[in-house]
């Protein structure tokens, strides 16, 4: 009988320790998806800015040719 509880016990502790693996692992897998993400709207971010800042910048056809009879 002793046997079959050091088994059971063994086996229990077995258990836990798997799934606490399974636990660790998806905490894991979780992080580095929202890691992934949050990169991706910063870098898509960056890239609306850099567009949008790149357009105000540029000089409207109106200006250029204004330009173009000041000199």
């Amino acid at each position: 009988m002793r046997n079959v509880e050091r088994l059971s016990s063994l086996k229990s502790e077995l258990l836990d320790i798997f799934m606490g693996m399974e636990v660790v692992e998806h905490e894991q897998r979780s992080r580095s998806a929202a890691q992934r993400n949050l990169r991706a709207r910063r870098g898509i971010e960056l890239h609306n800015e850099f567009k949008r800042l790149s357009q105000e910048i540029a000089p409207l056809p109106d200006e250029a040719s204004a330009e173009d009879e000041m000199h």
